[in-house]
């Protein structure tokens, strides 16, 4: 599916980075992105996000490419999406639903679904309007819904006992998460949890360490449920190793909310392994980035160590670097051709030792 990228920059940060992304985003959801329409400005407008000049250079780049849906580098307000709709005569997709579409594509346990299912329900509850006429149109729903009772209403009351009813489920699949972790904390097993920018390398990186054959691949959010893994670290013992989904600049809030329970093996570990794509231009914004959701689910106080990853590509040598304390800080490795593996089980090691 062809589609049209927009992105306007209000002098916020990485703007090229961002859109970049949005690129990246897009072909991992399965669109092909044809043209990128950008512009300046100091806040969006009210109506259609970008101004009415705008508007008209988007329809003729979907025009000329032949796309069949636009996607905006920002979160559009429903009123904003169908102005856009109705004018462009396409789909308009903004970021926050192209994440929860490429979340709804890769989810694979049990958990993950019904979290990213949420998600998705909760975003929808805020696009359904008065203004959808197709959604208002008074249906005779035997057995569904009470006298007078118009499509809109029906929908939104059927979305809200979905989400109740899934809210409950997670509620006990997070219970059985919290059952499953203690049992390992009254072991008094060491455990890990790595951390990191969707694609910087973890789950090739938890492979190297764990031989857990986990998918990996080149894109974005390839892993979206938490695998955990026994490594033995010869002295030491055993050690747990948990792989995590990857955090993103702006990801939606229904996500971070939905995948709270997922995040939260983050929470209850003694280690974090935060991998950084070392051959990324932009890492250190995704550093940041990484550190702010780690805060946001109060995870910031747990030991990290800089997973300094891919030094095949940005031609670095394996190696382990110490602060002024002599704690280890970095460790450089390539998950992919297991440069630096053994540094990094060793660094574990020794963090595991001085826990026990």
């Amino acid at each position: 599916m062809h589609a049209v990228l927009v992105g306007v920059d209000f002098g916020r940060g990485d703007f090229l980075a961002s859109l970049e992304e949005l690129a990246l985003l897009s072909k991992s959801a399965g669109a092909a992105p044809v043209a990128s329409v950008t512009g300046r400005r100091t806040s969006p407008d009210s109506a259609l996000f970008v101004g009415s000049g705008k508007a008209d250079e988007i329809a003729a780049a979907v025009s000329e490419f032949g796309a069949e849906l636009v996607i905006f580098n920002h979160p559009l307000s429903p009123a904003q999406q169908r102005n856009l709709e109705r004018q462009l005569n396409v789909r308009v997709v903004d970021r926050t639903s192209l994440i929860l579409d490429i979340f709804a594509q890769r989810a694979q346990s049990h958990e993950g679904k019904v979290q990213v299912e949420l998600a998705q329900l909760q975003h929808l509850a805020t696009r359904l309007v008065r203004g959808w006429t197709h959604l208002e149109r008074q249906k005779g729903g035997i057995g569904l819904r009470g006298p007078g009772e118009t499509q809109l209403e029906t929908d939104r009351r059927l979305i809200g006992e979905r989400v109740k009813m899934l809210r409950a489920k997670l509620d006990k699949l997070q219970r059985q998460r919290i059952t499953q972790r203690r049992a390992r904390e009254r072991s008094h097993t060491f455990s890990v949890s790595l951390v990191g920018y969707t694609n910087a390398g973890k789950s090739t990186l938890f492979n190297n360490l764990t031989k857990a054959g986990v998918y990996a691949a080149n894109q974005l959010f390839a892993t979206l449920d938490t695998t955990s893994r026994r490594v033995h670290l010869g002295d030491v013992g055993s050690v747990v190793v948990s792989d995590t989904v990857g955090f993103i600049r702006e990801l939606p809030t229904q996500l971070v909310a939905a995948f709270r329970a997922t995040l939260e093996e983050t929470v209850h570990a003694d280690l974090l392994l935060h991998v950084v794509d070392g051959a990324s231009p932009v890492r250190d914004e995704q550093i940041e980035q990484v550190n702010l959701v780690l805060k946001e689910i109060g995870a910031d106080h747990i030991p990290q160590i800089l997973v300094w990853n891919k030094i095949d590509l940005a031609e670095l040598a394996p190696a382990i670097e110490r602060d002024e304390y002599d704690k280890i800080h970095r460790v450089f490795v390539s998950a992919q051709t297991g440069a630096g593996i053994d540094l990094l089980r060793s660094a574990i090691a020794e963090f595991a030792y001085k826990k026990t």
